[in-house]
């Protein structure tokens, strides 16, 4: 029986730094969003459907992002979301704590082996 890898929740706001992240570089569809971004983690995040759309629905509220109808690889009528340039700046936002977050688990890191 083969070693399952360990998934751990994400902690809050990086699901939607990730989700503004992928898309500051193309538009996509949700399956392809999650693809992507488990695909660069080197299957490391798991990124399940019950967290990404509620994801995606809070940011189109937000104003973070916009949505429109698609067509798959498969030909099947998608949702395509785009970053608009709210959610730009929001990125920018979010990159920002998020780099200052981990310089500070980081330093609590180093500290206790030292």
């Amino acid at each position: 029986m083969g070693k399952q890898p360990e998934f751990r929740d994400l902690f809050p706001g990086a699901l939607e730094l990730m989700i503004l992240q992928t898309l500051s570089r193309r538009s996509m569809h949700g399956y392809a969003l999650a693809q992507h971004i488990k695909s660069v983690a080197d299957d490391l995040l798991q990124i399940e459907e019950g967290s990404l759309y509620p994801a995606l629905q809070r940011m189109l509220k937000a104003g973070w992002l916009k949505s429109e109808m698609g067509v798959s690889s498969r030909e099947r009528p998608v949702r395509v979301y785009k970053l608009t340039p709210e959610g730009r700046k929001r990125l920018e936002k979010e990159r920002v704590s998020f780099e200052k977050m981990f310089a500070g688990i980081h330093r609590v890191l180093a500290a206790a082996q030292g």
